[in-house]
């Protein structure tokens, strides 16, 4: 069995473009959590997300492992990029959607 640092490391590192959440992309359960998905939608990339609200030991570790201390958190290719302030001013400026192109994302998915 594997600890939860493992579990997120392994997360990361298999899934291009990752979005821990609150809720899910349907159904965000935050403000941050929606702009982030809505920015994600504007690229048409595929990703794969985590709702952090039900999965609470990934919700305190992640944290300590990305250095960043809210949620959402996005990763590409397995590393943190921001959250929603960053993703949707990557959005504004262009350089969101050619980072996630570049992932070559799957499908949406929950992890």
């Amino acid at each position: 069995m594997s600890t939860t640092e493992e579990r997120i490391r392994q997360q990361i590192s298999e899934n291009p473009v990752l979005l821990y959440m609150k809720g899910e992309p349907d159904a965000p359960k935050c403000g941050f959590s929606k702009d982030a998905v809505e920015a994600l939608n504007k690229t048409e990339v595929n990703f794969s997300y985590i709702d952090i609200l039900a999965a609470p030991f990934i919700r305190e570790k992640l944290p300590s492992i990305s250095h960043w201390p809210t949620f959402p958190q996005l990763f590409v290719n397995g590393e943190l990029i921001g959250g929603s302030d960053v993703i949707t001013d990557m959005l504004d400026d262009g350089t969101l959607h050619p980072l996630v192109k570049n992932a070559q994302a799957g499908s949406l998915k929950e992890v």
